[in-house]
């Protein structure tokens, strides 16, 4: 079996996100959606609503699973015996980042691979915090996020 895993915190997942996941999900036999619980981030919405919030955006994706990990992300995709990580990139700017982490995670597990996805130009301006953003300040954000979080964001700024 194919299996892959696309890590992040998607707080909030927003249809870039889910652009990602759709064309992973054709590529491999299982791709798991895994949500990091990183302390150094502040994040908007709990892990279990994250994970909620995930679950209820890839329920068309038959072989898409959603959980959470913590600790080191390579140790993580060998207890899925993963061989892929998911890394999407928007910009020029994210990919010195994104090297860096995928360099390191060749040191630490080499069998490993990190597979970049473009994202599809409709959202490579698109962020989860450009979205918060939008959220807070109370403007919309359709067609940025799936229905079903539109209606979050509204309910977390009232």
């Amino acid at each position: 079996m194919k299996i892959a895993v696309y890590p992040g915190s998607f707080d909030p997942v927003t249809n870039g996100h889910l652009d990602i996941i759709e064309r992973a999900s054709r590529l491999f036999d299982v791709v798991y959606v895994a949500i990091s619980s990183n302390p150094e981030k502040n994040h908007s919405f709990s892990v279990g609503k994250r994970v909620n919030m995930l679950k209820s955006s890839v329920k068309g994706f038959k072989n898409v699973k959603v959980e959470t990990f913590t600790g080191l992300l390579v140790d993580y995709a060998k207890t899925k015996k993963a061989r892929s990580i998911i890394r999407g990139l928007r910009a020029v700017s994210d990919f010195e980042y994104e090297f860096q982490l995928a360099l390191t995670n060749r040191k630490l597990a080499p069998e490993i691979e990190t597979i970049f996805f473009m994202t599809d130009y409709k959202f490579s301006y698109l962020s989860s915090s450009l979205v918060k953003q939008i959220a807070g300040l109370g403007g919309d954000v359709r067609g940025l996020v799936p229905k079903g979080i539109e209606k979050e964001l509204s309910r977390k700024e009232q």
